[in-house]
């Protein structure tokens, strides 16, 4: 059994990717998983004045923690105008200054979704592209087109798009488990 920490890059309090993220974790079978809101660790805009002057924050310190001490780590990101959202770079930025491979043997499941017919892949690919110089290792990654459209009370309302995420899962489960 993986210890597995999950959480939404989203600062939002109706997050549709906070919707997407408790539907996935709910098809996890055997694995412990701990999720967070990142809104429970709030941080200062990062700022070299503010590291030197003040240190790093204990929230980063915190989620350092959370992070270390979990096996894998299901992420859903959020996009903001094509890119990953201020609130979840500013994380990224404090984690990678307190820790440089602040991912290092992580191996990490990767989700995205939007409004839009592209479900935020440019966010997914930035992060991606950027945990993996952080020492992650994303093995697996699933954009959610359309959210409004394909989601409902919570469930995946398309059957093509459902049984996507059901693969990406197996496959998940596969790599974190060798």
């Amino acid at each position: 059994m993986k210890k597995i920490l999950a959480f939404a890059g989203s600062n939002s309090s109706v997050s549709i990717n906070q919707q997407l993220l408790e539907n996935i974790l709910e098809r996890i079978q055997g694995h412990q998983i701990h999720m967070i809101k990142l809104t429970e660790y709030p941080l200062p805009i990062y700022s070299r004045d503010i590291e030197v002057n003040e240190g790093i924050p204990e929230n980063v310190k915190k989620l350092q923690e959370f992070i270390d001490a979990h096996d894998s780590l299901v992420i859903a990101v959020n996009e903001h105008n094509g890119a990953a959202s201020a609130f979840f770079k500013n994380i990224i930025d404090w984690l990678s200054r307190n820790k440089r491979n602040f991912l290092e043997g992580k191996q990490i499941l990767l989700v995205s979704t939007s409004p839009g017919k592209r479900g935020a892949k440019s966010s997914l690919e930035y992060t991606r592209h950027i945990f993996i110089r952080f020492g992650g290792e994303v093995v697996e990654s699933f954009s959610f087109p359309s959210f409004r459209d394909n989601f409902e009370n919570g469930k995946v309302i398309n059957e093509v798009l459902d049984m996507g995420i059901e693969d990406v899962l197996t496959t998940f489960a596969h790599q974190i488990e060798t």
